[in-house]
């Protein structure tokens, strides 16, 4: 037989036993072959996935909520209009328009009104910045700024940022701070006024940032309040949806008013509205409050304005001793 034939014989395998190949076994491992068998998920491990999932995507809606709470919790303390039409020439006072505290490129960020005090008025060498509160705009003032002129005393009123014609921002405890330092600013830098003829008055959320400004401040004349807020930042953080994320570390804001009251050391005027039977309490942040000071209730019954009036002229004059 030739070497060729040998190589190309072939030859039969034989059995692990030694003897022929065992025909059923050769057909099962063919078929086994050409079937694999797929691997088994384990129902732990699809409960673990799952799980993971849901946490993941609860966490995600969570980090959701919090970010949207932080762009618009501020709505829920600050309510801002556009600019009005009511001016104080409505009041027949006579005014001049304002703009200060300009960007670099020289545009100014606050709009406000110059309200002088009358020729000869007894009481003009002082001048009030007025801090509106934190609904509306300036115009919604324009009876107050009426009454603060009465006084015979210059005004100042502007609006904050984010309110009126004011640069278009988000309001914030940091944003109303500043944009009062730059109405101080203005007053003593542009018109020269001595900041030792100031006065600061704010009604409601504006009367506790008159506060704060003016305990940053011992050099002005005094702070007047109308009305502060006892617990600003409450209306923020008793919320129900502040209870859903942790909003004391999204929001800054807190106009501390017992803290403010207790650092202020210029002369205070705090105005504050009875109730109907007369009865009055003075204000916790009052009484923490250790410089001159006097407190005003203002009767229902009366004339708001002419009370106002007249307790602040009689406090001015007073500053004047």
């Amino acid at each position: 037989m030739s070497r060729k034939r040998i190589q190309n014989q072939i030859v039969p395998q034989k059995h692990a036993s030694g003897g022929k190949p065992n025909a059923r076994s050769t057909r099962v491992a063919s078929g086994n072959a050409g079937h694999v068998k797929p691997p088994v998920v384990s129902g732990r491990w699809l409960l673990a996935a799952l799980s993971a999932t849901i946490a993941a995507a609860a966490i995600c809606c969570w980090l959701a909520l919090c970010l949207l709470f932080w762009q618009g919790s501020w709505q829920l303390l600050y309510h801002p209009t556009a600019g009005g039409a009511r001016t104080p020439a409505s009041a027949g006072l006579a005014f001049s328009r304002v703009a200060f505290a300009t960007t670099d490129i020289g545009i100014p960020r606050l709009k406000g009104w110059w309200i002088p005090a009358a020729p000869g008025a007894a009481r003009a060498r002082f001048t009030v910045i007025y801090l509106h509160g934190q609904d509306g705009n300036m115009g919604d003032t324009v009876d107050v700024l009426a009454r603060l002129h009465g006084a015979d005393v210059n005004v100042l009123a502007f609006d904050y940022r984010g309110y009126g014609d004011s640069q278009n921002a988000r309001p914030s405890e940091a944003h109303w701070r500043q944009d009062a330092e730059w109405a101080i600013e203005y007053l003593v830098g542009t018109r020269h006024i001595d900041s030792g003829s100031i006065v600061l008055d704010g009604a409601g959320l504006g009367a506790n940032l008159a506060l704060e400004v003016g305990a940053e401040h011992p050099e002005l004349a005094g702070v007047v309040v109308d009305s502060p807020l006892q617990d600003a930042a409450g209306t923020i953080f008793n919320d129900a949806r502040a209870q859903m994320v942790p909003a004391r570390l999204l929001v800054r804001d807190r106009y501390d008013l017992d803290a403010a009251a207790a650092a202020l050391r210029v002369p205070l005027l705090w105005f504050e509205h009875a109730d109907a039977t007369g009865a009055t309490k003075d204000p916790e942040a009052y009484t923490r409050d250790t410089a001159r000071k006097m407190i005003v209730w203002l009767n229902p019954a009366g004339d708001k304005y002419k009370q106002t009036e007249d307790a602040l002229g009689r406090w001015l004059d007073g500053l004047r001793g």
